[in-house]
């Protein structure tokens, strides 16, 4: 499929996706969100990625939905249609690890659009909010469910009912980012840690990313149980038998994901 709101590249095993309305600081369309939910299915059924990065530009990742697009919609609009509901899924149904490589703005839509990946790491640019309750209405595709889940109650209200941008310090400080690099290291090291994803077995990652997202959804003692099942299973695997005789012979493992 031809793109014009996005740019795909796959190379080294790494699907790196890039937001490219720069006009719009990168605000989220329909187009834009259709063609992203197409590139992650794409990027999930593609054997040659074991890993993505979603970005933007250096001015902005996304600076939240487009406005123009929404204003004149009713209730019964986005309703029936469900605004951003099928697209949102494909990228928090992506079963491989995704990399959110944050500059500039991360506002509304786009804080939302970055929380849907596994981690973040931004640059010292980066700032994130949102800011919806300035428009008259408030946060729809995770703002106060994964930001909250992030950073804690007091802060997700705060910024929810405020408004006011986070700065990449203090994103890190509550957690909703990994890690804060030098603006112009930002794709260096975003790709830098898909590498060293891309080395590891698939069947592995996958369980990492399903183990640690149920922590959200299960009781404590639920979740243990559920993670050492999840352990138990990859004995079954080709991969954990080469990844232990590669320690015990000191040599590096080669994963065939089976």
């Amino acid at each position: 499929m031809a793109y014009e709101t996005i740019i795909v590249e796959v190379e080294d095993h790494i699907a790196l996706v890039k937001l490219n309305r720069p006009d719009a600081m990168n605000a989220l369309n329909a187009q834009l969100m259709s063609e992203l939910a197409d590139a992650m299915k794409s990027a999930q059924t593609n054997d040659k990625v074991r890993c993505i990065v979603l970005t933007g530009n250096e001015k902005a990742f996304a600076a939240g939905a487009d406005i123009k697009m929404m204003s004149e919609k009713s209730y019964t609009d986005v309703f029936t249609e469900d605004l951003f509901g099928a697209e949102c899924a494909e990228v928090t149904n992506v079963r491989k690890p995704v990399i959110a490589a944050v500059s500039g703005y991360a506002l509304g839509g786009g804080c939302e659009l970055a929380m849907m990946c596994d981690f973040i790491i931004c640059s010292d640019t980066a700032k994130f909010g949102q800011p919806e309750v300035n428009l008259g209405v408030m946060a729809g595709i995770g703002g106060t469910q994964r930001l909250t889940r992030a950073i804690g109650k007091a802060k997700a209200m705060d910024m929810n009912l405020t408004g006011r941008f986070m700065d990449a310090e203090e994103a890190e400080r509550a957690g909703l980012v990994s890690r804060i690099v030098p603006a112009k290291k930002l794709m260096e090291e975003a790709m830098g840690a898909a590498g060293k994803i891309a080395e590891k077995g698939m069947v592995s990652l996958m369980a990492i990313k399903e183990a640690v997202n149920q922590s959200f959804e299960m009781p404590l003692d639920q979740g243990l149980l559920f993670e050492r099942r999840m352990f138990h299973s990859l004995f079954a695997t080709e991969d954990q038998k080469e990844g232990m005789s590669a320690f015990i012979d000191k040599r590096t493992p080669q994963f065939r994901d089976k």
